[in-house]
Order: C-alpha cells, then structure tokens, then sequence
C-alpha cells in the first residue's frame, strides 16, 4: 500500500513539472504577458518544447528557403566561377536584355544569402545598405547558369520583392527580417505569447498561437497561399507579398494574384493558367481539387520525421500521390496513350523552372490550335513537342 502512494506521489510530481513548462519558468503574469505586442521569437525558442517537430522541419525545403552564404558556402548548388558562369550566359543570345559582359557578377565573398535548394537557386547581395537579388541565377536541375531581371534587379529591393516569400518577419519600416527562412511563425503566426505563458496556462496558451491543422479548410490553404502566389500587395504599393499577413487572417485583404485579364501577360496565359513558376495556389484555385476540398496538405507534408521522401514534400512520389485517391477504370482515349498510369504527364506538365502545374486539368491540342499563346500537354512532352497541334488533336480522336 505504501508502494502504491509513493507511485501516486511521484507521478503527481513529475506532473506538476511537466506543467510548469518548458525550462521550468516560475510564475508568470498572464494579463501582462497578453498586454505587450506579439512578436517573433525564432524557431530556436520553438525548439524547446516542440524539437520534433522543428527537427522534421529542418528536413523540408522550407527550412532552407534562405541560408546564409557566408557561414555556408556549400549552400551554393553549383560551380561558382565568373567565366564559366559569364561562358554560359553567352549561349542565351538575343535573350538577354543587356550584353552579356555587362552582366553584375558578383564575388563569392559579396553574396549574403542563397534562395532555395530545390529547383532554381537566386543570389541575394548587399548594395548600398539595402538588399537585392543579383541578375544571375543557377538551375539545379540542368545545371546550368542563367541570367535574372538582368536589365533592372537592382531597381526593387530583394525584400519588397520576393524577400517576404523567403523569409519570417520582414519589417520594411526598419529593413529587417525576424529569420532566415520559412520557419515555425512563417505558418503558425507570432510566438511571444505562446513562449512567454506556462503550460499551466492550458487553453490560454494553445489560443495564442496558430495550428493550421485545426483552422477551416479555406483559411489553411492560404497560409500556402500566402507564399505559393504571385501578385501585389494591397496594403502598401511596390511591394510583391502580402504584407501584414498573418496565418488565420483572410489572404485576399493583404493581396492581389497576377491575372492575365488584369495585364500579366509575363506569368499568365490567356486562360489563366500560370506560366511561370511558385503560383500554385493561384491554379489550384481554379482546379477541380479546390471545388472539392483537396488541398496542398492532402498531398504535401509539413512535418515529417527523417529524411524527405521526396523532393517536393509530397507525401507519395509522381503519380502514385494520385492513383492513392484516384482510381483508373479504363485505359480509353487518352488513359490509352504512352505509359500506363502517368497521371503527372498529362495533368500536371512542367511549366517554368520545373514546377508543375497545379491545375490539374489536361490540355488538349486543340486549346492551341484555337490560341497559339497556350500550350497544351501533349507538347509538354519530348515525344511531341515538335509536332503539330492539330494533327495531335487527330490522333487523340481516332
């Protein structure tokens, strides 16, 4: 019997300091914690009390959004040489908007930060005092070298631009960011509040911050949305994301998508489908998945312990991610063709820098021979490339 209160005892114990919180904080003033502005605390504060999952995410792509190019050299994917890279802008020609010994190419020594791992790899460096994204970038999937708003990068600063899609916190007022990164607050909103409370505080605390996972359907999607978009801000001219954003709000009031019908003929076909690159969320919006309720989390994963099975953080690999909802029942007309079963051929064809479309929706030939200015899947592929649209428009109706 004695036994069994000892038990009791230290269980009751070891309970009570699980619910003193992380690092054993003693007592804490709740109404004034919850009196001071939210503000960013950095995924390493995180870490303390969630390390699975900040360790799941230090093996996504997002975590390596942004790195930091002087305490990591190795973050630069490819060969960094001024004449090979100078070589391989020659072989663009006419394509380039100034000649090629014109060209910016940075020292080794003069590039801050590195931009994604993945696809395309961008170069931010320093001038002065302010941040941009250099005219030159690395293609990691042919390996090779090419040139970026050559003509004009040093026009908008790197974090009116993009540097909101690839960074936590960005304060344009003070020419600042919170974290290199797409990290913890990027999607979970502000942590001061949630650190700063004890675990005491139970529901208190869980209301402090923002878990994806239990918002709606449409309000989780955007905070994808937020990042995997292209437009404007409606909150402060110039800028290129939604400032002031956070996870939870309603992206729409904070920013604007580029549109074919609105002039951006540059990322957007005349059927508005996208054209260019990191505009996912805008075709999934016009997708049949959207209609239905799939989102980017029935098929991507955010926390995953160990290393990514796949390179897009999907949670099956090609077309396996589809045949795992969808189930094939014939092999007629265009289930026929080529190899069986490569649902990511046809319904999502690869567009700028890799990405595939996010659509989901085959295009035909014939959507070219009606617009020449839109592709069609079927010339997505090597084998038809060349070919012309209405005799592939023939073949598919036979």
């Amino acid at each position: 019997m004695k036994n069994s209160y000892l038990t009791i005892a230290v269980v009751s114990i070891a309970l009570a300091l699980a619910l003193a919180g992380c690092g054993g904080e003693g007592a804490v003033d709740v109404s004034d914690v919850l009196a001071k502005p939210k503000a960013y605390v950095g995924s390493e504060t995180c870490k303390m009390c969630h390390l699975e999952h900040y360790d799941s995410w230090k093996m996504t792509i997002h975590s390596r959004a942004t790195q930091d190019a002087q305490k990591n050299l190795d973050a630069i994917v490819g060969e960094y040489s001024e004449k090979l890279i100078r070589t391989e802008l020659t072989g663009y020609g006419d394509k380039l908007k100034v000649p090629v010994d014109d060209i910016y190419i940075p020292k080794l020594e003069e590039i801050r930060y590195v931009i994604n791992s993945r696809q395309v790899q961008g170069f931010v460096i320093e001038k002065n005092g302010i941040l941009y994204e250099a005219p030159i970038e690395y293609n990691i999937l042919t390996e090779k070298w090419g040139p970026s708003n050559e003509a004009d990068w040093d026009k908008t600063p790197w974090l009116n631009g993009t540097g909101g899609f690839h960074l936590t916190g960005v304060d344009l007022d003070k020419n600042t960011f919170a974290e290199l990164s797409i990290s913890c607050e990027a999607c979970h909103g502000k942590g001061s509040w949630h650190a700063a409370l004890p675990k005491t505080e139970v529901f208190q605390k869980r209301q402090t911050i923002v878990n994806p996972a239990k918002l709606s359907t449409g309000s989780a999607v955007q905070v994808c949305g937020s990042c995997h978009n292209r437009g404007i801000s409606t909150k402060r001219q110039g800028v290129g994301w939604p400032i002031g954003y956070q996870p939870g709000k309603p992206l729409g009031a904070y920013f604007k998508s580029v549109a074919f019908k609105n002039g951006d003929t540059s990322y957007m076909y005349p059927n508005e489908y996208s054209k260019a690159a990191n505009q996912e969320y805008i075709d999934w919006k016009k997708s049949i998945h959207a209609e239905e309720g799939v989102t980017c989390t029935s098929c991507h994963y955010v926390h995953q312990l160990g290393i990514p099975s796949t390179s897009a953080q999907t949670i099956n690999s090609g077309s396996q991610q589809c045949l795992s909802c969808h189930r094939q029942v014939n092999n007629l007309r265009g289930h026929a063709i080529h190899s069986f079963a490569n649902c990511v051929g046809c319904h999502m064809p690869r567009i700028a820098g890799g990405t595939r479309s996010h659509s989901f929706n085959t295009l035909l030939p014939q959507v070219t021979v009606e617009d020449p200015r839109i592709p069609n899947s079927c010339q997505a592929c090597h084998k038809h490339k060349d070919q012309d649209p209405e005799d592939l428009q023939e073949l598919f109706e036979m």
